[in-house]
């Protein structure tokens, strides 16, 4: 269940968060490999994000899945999610940061 958690500082009131939700669903679903009625996407604008000593629209993101990830999966979620975030946005990709978990990695296990 890959849950992506978007935290901007550009205020979304004017913006189509809809298409935003239907779009980064999509795009994590076909990514990682997992069916779109399990994919979380949280989003939360107007927070106060200062992204290289600046205040100009950034994103900081992060995905957290159980398995499917890759380091041909980071990419492709960082390019798709970050042209999806500059479309709909305008934060530039240089100014979008994601955060990649996979909860399956290093799992230490019980000897019980």
């Amino acid at each position: 269940m890959p849950c992506l958690y978007i935290s901007t500082n550009v205020c979304l009131d004017k913006v189509d968060t809809e298409s935003i939700f239907v779009e980064t669903t999509k795009a994590v679903s076909s990514i990682i490999g997992r069916p779109e009625k399990f994919v979380m996407v949280i989003l939360k604008g107007s927070l106060a994000i200062s992204f290289g000593g600046n205040k100009d629209p950034a994103v900081y993101a992060e995905i957290i899945a159980m398995g499917g990830i890759t380091r041909e999966v980071k990419r492709q979620l960082i390019s798709t999610l970050g042209s999806i975030l500059h479309h709909k946005l305008s934060v530039p990709p240089a100014r979008f940061f994601l955060k990649v978990f996979d909860t399956t990695v290093h799992r230490s296990y019980s000897k019980l």
